[in-house]
């Protein structure tokens, strides 16, 4: 069985889940993020990496996720709004869900940025998904 998985949904589908990403990091939680990661707009300046590598880099995790995601949904017969929100939400609780507890568990990071974190993953998986099965 031969399974293609669409491109360019694809890219729309990694291109939902930055600007998911924008908004919820920048002016929607923006300001609690950075206070329970403890940065401060001073500390950012000295981040290892530029914001536009930054940015790449997670571009290129975006299309990977994107198109495992949209991979499965063809392997599993995913279709419409309902079968996105079952497939994004298998998908958050059982991989992106129990990793990011990691960080509350062994990293002593707040709980309150576990819920956020992980919230952001749900709302970006769900509209991935959609994107990807209704294409």
């Amino acid at each position: 069985m031969q399974i293609t998985v669409n491109l360019w949904a694809v890219l729309v589908a990694a291109i939902v889940h930055m600007a998911v990403g924008f908004f919820w990091y920048g002016p929607l939680f923006g300001k609690t993020w950075k206070h329970l990661m403890g940065f401060t707009n001073e500390s950012m300046k000295h981040m290892k990496l530029t914001p536009h590598q930054s940015i790449a880099m997670g571009f290129v995790t975006a299309f990977i996720m994107a198109y495992v995601l949209g991979y499965l949904g063809l392997l599993l017969g995913v279709f419409g709004v309902a079968g996105a929100w079952k497939l994004a939400f298998w998908m958050w609780l059982g991989f992106l869900v129990t990793n990011t507890a990691s960080s509350y568990i062994w990293e002593g990071k707040p709980f309150k940025l576990f819920l956020l974190n992980a919230s952001a993953q749900l709302v970006s998986l769900f509209l991935m998904a959609l994107v990807l099965v209704t294409w």
